[in-house]
């Protein structure tokens, strides 16, 4: 493998060829690269984990819109920082749909 390093010295990208700025050579199974491709790895879960969290964090307000619709919980059974969590997300998303159709309404004026 070729390796580039940051000013530290420590690798920052890999390659399996040597090309512009990887030109240093280390092997395979050195300890430093296999730290770095381990660490690289755990980056990486923990980007995917951060990025599904505002997914996770829809679906949660999704479902405790549908259980207060349905009267299984009230408003009031929650504590008091998580209603006004929701209802603050809930504003927001409502102005950034006021904002899309604004938009959307505009690109049709133009298309007409």
């Amino acid at each position: 493998m070729y390796v580039k390093r940051d000013p530290a010295g420590m690798i920052a990208v890999v390659s399996s060829e040597a090309v512009t700025g990887c030109t240093e050579w280390i092997a395979d199974d050195a300890a430093e690269l296999l730290e770095w491709q381990q660490e690289r790895s755990l980056k990486e879960s923990l980007q995917r984990l951060q990025g599904s969290d505002t997914d996770m964090i829809r679906v949660l307000e999704d479902l405790i819109e549908v259980l207060l619709q349905r009267g299984v919980i009230r408003i009031t059974d929650l504590p008091g920082a998580a209603v006004a969590k929701l209802n603050s997300r809930s504003a927001e998303r409502a102005k950034l749909s006021e904002l899309s159709s604004l938009i959307d309404q505009d690109e049709v004026d133009v298309l007409i």
